[in-house]
């Protein structure tokens, strides 16, 4: 490849006239076929990094996306450019469609899927007859984070090698160096194989506190003072389902700001309304749990208050990291009581099947809902053999 092809592209098709930090350093080594890890903070275009290949490839990309807003979002943003086929293939796609899509799949450039649909045995079998040029996955912090706990599906992506992919390219926001080690031993790779391209995490319009208040009453009192001076675009994150829908509706009445609370316990269809209308401006502030966030790019999202403490240190970064894109002003908050650092083992103790759920569950397989709220994480965990310590 040319010294400036790259660049070539890069002006002719985005409209751009130099890289941003690590994209040009990424986008070579994925070239030269060396499987790499792009560590590269929210908002420096890590979607051009397997956009800008599809000019030099021929053969299938296939990328492995966690949600599906995500996927759709990245979809339509191929199809306005016009160059390229691009396709979904997720569990919201009709039984026919899906049929038809695995049938002409040789005609696409794009293919946009999950981890659940991809280790479908179908689409593990067609897909193993198509030339894939570059695999690509997608927040790639989720193989570390979501897969042990709830979307086990992520820990068989390693069987993408059976896939014989030329190029792998894997994208996150911020990752550790042990969940950068974590993410490469999940997917069968070796350190001395992989390159890790990473940047700073700093967003310097992000100003980020701490509040420290005496007991919970007083964090409720605390957040309506802040919203009501805040007022709008933000998120707050809570860590339980039930307190960011209550708080909901408490601080609704008492602001009267347009509140929704966001949740995993929501229907997908609920989901998909209230993230539009937030989108579009209807609404001034998400309750919600660390369910909401990922792939929106919402510019003038001004704030990002935590109500509880986040999950871990990448979950916060990656949370605050949606306030601000538009480069002006924003602020994260932490609200902290004492306390509040038991309640992700309480939540967890809690969503813990017995052994005597496990025993019902083994009688009768096909209703993991007997072992609680989790109970498909934990089936999946008994059905492959795996520990659950």
């Amino acid at each position: 490849m040319a010294d400036d092809q790259l660049t070539q592209i890069l002006k002719a098709k985005f409209g751009f006239s130099s890289f941003r930090p690590g994209q040009e350093e990424t986008l070579r080594t994925v070239m030269d076929g060396q499987p790499t890890l792009a560590v590269l903070p929210t908002g420096s275009g890590k979607s051009l990094l397997f956009q800008l290949p599809a000019y030099l490839i021929s053969d299938l990309i296939l990328v492995v996306s966690p949600l599906i807003s995500l996927m759709q979002d990245q979809v339509d943003r191929l199809r306005s450019q016009g160059d390229f086929k691009v396709a979904i293939l997720n569990s919201d796609l009709p039984y026919q469609d899906r049929r038809q899509l695995l049938a002409t799949l040789d005609q696409y450039h794009f293919l946009f899927t999950s981890p659940e649909s991809l280790v479908n045995p179908q689409v593990q079998s067609r897909l193993k007859t198509i030339s894939i040029g570059l695999f690509v996955v997608d927040e790639a912090h989720c193989v570390s984070q979501w897969g042990p706990d709830f979307r086990p599906e992520y820990l068989l992506l390693k069987q993408m090698w059976t896939l014989r992919p030329k190029r792998l390219l894997m994208l996150t926001a911020t990752a550790t160096p042990d969940v950068q080690q974590d993410i490469i031993d999940k997917l069968g790779l070796k350190n001395s194989t992989v390159k890790i391209v990473s940047r700073g995490v700093d967003r310097p319009n992000i100003f980020l506190a701490v509040q420290k208040l005496a007991d919970e009453d007083r964090k409720r009192g605390e957040l309506l003072r802040l919203l009501r001076q805040l007022k709008t675009s933000g998120v707050v994150y809570f860590s339980s389902r039930k307190l960011a829908s209550e708080m909901a509706s408490f601080i609704q009445q008492k602001s009267g700001l347009k509140i929704a609370a966001y949740h995993a316990g929501q229907s997908r269809r609920e989901r998909f309304i209230i993230q539009q209308q937030f989108m579009q401006g209807q609404l001034d502030v998400i309750f919600a749990t660390s369910a909401f966030g990922m792939g929106i790019d919402k510019s003038n999202l001004r704030f990002v208050i935590h109500y509880h403490l986040p999950g871990s240190l990448e979950a916060y970064w990656q949370e605050i990291g949606r306030a601000g894109r538009d480069g002006k002003a924003a602020i994260a908050i932490l609200l902290y009581a004492p306390g509040d650092e038991s309640l992700p083992a309480m939540l967890m103790s809690h969503e813990l099947p017995t052994a005597d759920q496990v025993q019902q569950w083994q009688r009768r397989p096909r209703q993991p809902q007997i072992m609680g709220p989790n109970g498909e994480v934990v089936a999946f965990y008994l059905k492959h053999g795996w520990s659950l310590n």
